[in-house]
């Protein structure tokens, strides 16, 4: 697999498989919209994510087809010495590839950008309903060190 499987930052013509990939997942199959064409929103989101230096989507494939999925954002701070970090979000893999060691591939991946970053730390958030999630992402090295908490705006 680990030949096979090519990790890339995603281009515009990915959103669909990007937005497939969001779709099967348990709550994403309640947030977002996979249509054809594709709502307008999330263009005019990647569009507004290329300009911004430092945060792509970044997509797996294998033999052309997008396996997995992820965004990856540099945030530049202040704290602990001035040291950027790197937040990983949209993290998915597809249903008929799991198992694969798919998920632990991109996590490698996510965790060398952070490094060619120069980023300190890597960070990401998980919802609380996710109990499998929790295990992978311990699993291959993440700590649940803090609590993060959201507010819906609209």
């Amino acid at each position: 697999m680990n030949d096979r499987l090519q990790f890339q930052i995603a281009d515009e013509e990915d959103l669909p498989e990007i937005v497939r990939l969001l779709v099967q997942d348990q709550l994403g199959s309640t947030r977002e919209v996979l249509t054809d064409p594709l709502p307008q929103v999330y263009l005019d989101a990647f569009d507004a994510m290329k300009t911004q230096p430092g945060n792509d989507y970044i997509v797996g494939v294998i033999d052309e087809r997008i396996v997995c999925c992820y965004q990856f954002t540099v945030i530049h701070g202040i704290s602990r010495s001035g040291s950027s970090r790197a937040q990983i979000e949209g993290v998915r893999v597809d249903d008929s590839m799991r198992g694969q060691n798919i998920g632990k591939l991109m996590m490698t991946d996510a965790i060398e950008r952070a490094r060619s970053n120069k980023c300190r730390l890597l960070q990401l958030t998980t919802d609380k309903s996710r109990p499998d999630a929790h295990r992978f992402y311990e699993g291959v090295g993440l700590a649940g060190s803090h609590i993060g908490y959201k507010l819906d705006i609209i």
